[in-house]
Formats: structure tokens, C-alpha cells, sequence
């Protein structure tokens, strides 16, 4: 399922309220709890029985957990099952964290950590037992949104992950006399061949930001850097303005769809045959086969299209990571049961079946309903590509007030696929925003 959303303007406001000054390496987090003395620092087991609350939107949690509990007597844990992040469940985290009333342990997805990260509400467990050892289970780019690219830091475990790959419909490439592109120049060659022939190459996703995001990603760009004392916003850097100008590109020539996404017009394009691939993550998998249920049989799954042929790039849209909040008595217990969670093939076979959910931790690649050829994808068994693009997922760092960089960008992007300005005016714009709104909240910004 898609999990990336948007945390709340509040939210963020809230979060910006505090400087980055509490945001420097190692230790504990800092500045509104997780200090140099917290718990976490040392992160040693409280001793005795110990109960952790733990606020998560992943349905049928509380089935996952009652086998933990099952299991370990001496660590309770009590799951509430709530709404996702940016239908309340942030704005609760920041309030109850401003109150010193805050679950020991929350989902947060990736894109919201920063927010939570420069008001100190997260806890660094990097000395907790266990945690150093699970890193070898995450690809590089999934540990370094935990981390802040950050040695002896560990703010959160990932959770699940959207690796990205192309869905495309085999049927009509073969017919056409197609392969699945591997590279962009051949998938930008096709879509003028696709178009010659009554068709779009795809649904430029004007507002779906993140999932431009993830294209810059693999590219090799990066649109925010964190020193320990002030952020680098740099929207426009080599990469996205390369990506940029390709879409740009078809667009202009009129070579893609410009439907909002994940709408009755988006599906019937796609039901109908009138889009012919998706670049997405691999929760897409449900969001086609349920939107266009009349082509089951004819997509496949490939490798993204590479920048340079040869290369094995890929990149994540959406995700969650599961956090340790500040002033948590027990991060020690806390850290054994998210290794547990998001690492065990108990735990991630019970997540799988009972939340359909797709573990980040490379141990799930294995889980059985994985590795079963999908009917809806001629049996291809998809979940192979995306194990595969998990592995080489780039690193790409998330700025504290992303819903602001959201919106500003895809109002950009909204006026470029309707020939008012282009994608890169909107990237200029989104970063002078941002740099904006940093310095209005008392973040610092590297000049």
C-alpha cells in the first residue's frame, strides 16, 4: 500500500519550534528530551517487568504483537491501532511529546523523520543491544534515512519500504514490437513510438512530488544536507535538473498523460490501455491490479530505466520506519522488540500476512507470499524485482518541512503540465520557499 503522505503545516510549525542545535552528531537526540543523559545513551535494560505503548496505523498490528507478548512475559507491549500520520496521528505525537506524554514507540514515515528529528522528540538507540547488528539487514539508502547519514546515530528501524520499479504492459510492447526500456533515452524513444500509435508512455504525476523525488534519487541528486549545524537546500542540483528537463521534454511533445493521480480518470487510462507503464514502488502492484482490473494478465514488471546502461540504480517511494520517542523509560526494551519486529521472519511473515505489508529488512525477500509468482502479472513473481531494487535503493536525505516543499512544488508542477512555466521554475520556487520557511522557524541555512 502507498505510504508516503504529508505531515501536517502544524505538525511541522510545532517541530520547527525548536533549532537544530539539537540535531548534532551522535549521543542522544536533543533539545525537548533524548539529552546526552537520557536513557538512551547508555541504554541499559531497566530490569523487571517492563509495559511499552507503541502507536502505529498498520492494520492488524495488535495480531503481530500478541505473539511478542506471547513470547516475552517480562516485555509487554500495548499496540493502538490509529489513523495514518497525516490524519491526525502526527499532530498527536507533537503534542503529547510537547506534554512529556508520549508513546514509547510510534510509526513515522521517512519523509516526516526530520520533522520529528529538530524538535528532539526522537531517541538515538545506536548503543541499544542489537540495534549496530541489523544494519547489514537494510540496503544502505534505507539505514541512511534512519541515521541522518550519521555515524553512531540510530533515530529509527525501517519498517516497510516502496522500492520502485516500471509496471508496464507487456502485452502492447510485445505487440508493438517493444522491450521494457533499460535506459531513459529508450524509454523516451518509445513513448514517441507509443504515441504514433494512439497511447501514452505514462501519467506524468504532477502532483506527486515524492514520487519525483525518488526519480532524482536514482539519478544521484540530493535535495537536502544536514552538517550538524545547519541545513544545505538545494533543490536544483545537477541531477534534478536533469530529471527536470527530461519530463519536461515529453511533456511539451505532449508524449504523457497529465491526469491527477490515483483518480477514476487515472485508472480508466490505464484500465483502457490509453498509459502503458507506471515508474512506482512496489506497493503499485495492489494500486493497479485493483484500478485497471480488466488487463490482469498482460503487465510485467522491469528494472527502473537507467541514466547509463548498466547500471542498477533504484530508488524508494513511500515507507515507515518505527521510532523510539523521547523520555521513553525503556529504549533498551524498546529496541529489542523493533529488531524483533522489523527484522525476525516471525514478525515480518505475520506483518506480510495479516497487513500485506513489504518489509524493508531484506530478510522479508525470502518470506513465501514473496516469492509466489502474481496471476495479475502474467505469474511473473514481481516481488523478485523489487528485492533486487531494494538492494541498490540511493541515498536521499528529507528536509525538516517537507509538507511545505510538497506543496509548493507540486503547485509548479500543476502549472508546468499545463504549459505555464516549466518543471525547473518549479524546483527554483519550491527552494526559495523552503529556505524561506527554514529561516521564518529559526533553522538554520547554510548561506
Amino acid at each position: 500500500m502507498k505510504t508516503t503522505k504529508f505531515l501536517s503545516a502544524a505538525a511541522v510549525a510545532l517541530a520547527a519550534t525548536v533549532a537544530l542545535a539539537g540535531c548534532s552528531s551522535g549521543g542522544g537526540s536533543s533539545s525537548g528530551g533524548g539529552s546526552s543523559d537520557s536513557a538512551a545513551s547508555s541504554c541499559k535494560p531497566s530490569g523487571g517487568k517492563v509495559t511499552l505503548d507503541f502507536t502505529t496505523w498498520v492494520p492488524n498490528m495488535d495480531k503481530v504483537v500478541a505473539v511478542w507478548n506471547k513470547e516475552h512475559p517480562d516485555i509487554q507491549v500495548k499496540v493502538s491501532i490509529v489513523a495514518n500520520g497525516n490524519s491526525g496521528t502526527y499532530q498527536n505525537f507533537f503534542n503529547q511529546l510537547k506534554a512529556k506524554q508520549a508513546p514509547d514507540i510510534g510509526q513515522v514515515e521517512y519523509d516526516s523523520l526530520p520533522a520529528f528529528r529538530v524538535q528532539g522528540g526522537l531517541e538515538n538507540i545506536a548503543a541499544c543491544k542489537g540495534v549496530s547488528d541489523v544494519k547489514k539487514d537494510f540496503s544502505a539508502g534505507l539505514w541512511n534515512q534512519v541515521t541522518f547519514g550519521e555515524d553512531n546515530s540510530v533515530y529509527a528501524i525501517p519498517q516497510d519500504s516502496g522500492p520502485m520499479a516500471l509496471y508496464y504492459r507487456k502485452d502492447l510492447f510485445e505487440k508493438a514490437g517493444l522491450d521494457a526500456p533499460k535506459t531513459w533515452a529508450e524509454y523516451a524513444e518509445d513513448a514517441v513510438k507509443i504515441k504514433a500509435m494512439g497511447g501514452n508512455i505514462t501519467n506524468f504525476a504532477k502532483g506527486d512530488v515524492n514520487q519525483f523525488a525518488g526519480l532524482v534519487s536514482q539519478a544521484g541528486g540530493q535535495w537536502f544536507k544536514n552538517s550538524g549545524q545547519d541545513w544545505n537546500v538545494n533543490l536544483t542540483d545537477t541531477a534534478s535538473k536533469k530529471v527536470a528537463d527530461y519530463w519536461q521534454d515529453l511533456i511539451d511533445k505532449k508524449l504523457v498523460n497529465t491526469l491527477p493521480s490515483f483518480t477514476d480518470q487515472w485508472n480508466n487510462a490505464y484500465d483502457s490501455g490509453q498509459d502503458w507503464t507506471w515508474v512506482s514502488a512496489v506497493w503499485g502492484a495492489n494500486t493497479i491490479s485493483s484500478g485497471a482490473p480488466s488487463t490482469s494478465g498482460k503487465w510485467a514488471v522491469a528494472p527502473m530505466p537507467q541514466w547509463k546502461s548498466g547500471d542498477n540504480a533504484s530508488a524508494a517511494w513511500g515507507g515507515s520506519s518505527n521510532v523510539v520517542f523521547s523520555g521513553s523509560k525503556h529504549p533498551a526494551e524498546a529496541a529489542q522488540f523493533l529488531t524483533w519486529l522489523n527484522t525476525s521472519t516471525e514478525a515480518l511473515s505475520q506483518l506480510n500476512e495479516v497487513a500485506n505489508l513489504y518489509p524493508a529488512s531484506s530478510t522479508g525477500a525470502e518470506l513465501p507470499a514473496l516469492t509466489k509468482g502474481l496471476e495479475f502479472y502474467g505469474n511473473q513473481k514481481i516481488y523478485e524485482q523489487f528485492a533486487d531494487a531494494a538492494k541498490d535503493i540511493q541515498p536521499f536525505t528529507w528536509g525538516p518541512t517537507m509538507t511545505q516543499t510538497y506543496a509548493d512544488v507540486s503547485d509548479g508542477f500543476g502549472s508546468a503540465a499545463s504549459g505555464n512555466g516549466t518543471l525547473l521554475d518549479a524546483l527554483k520556487s519550491g527552494q526559495t520557499k523552503t529556505i524561506a520557511a527554514l529561516e521564518a522557524q529559526s533553522i538554520p541555512v547554510k548561506k
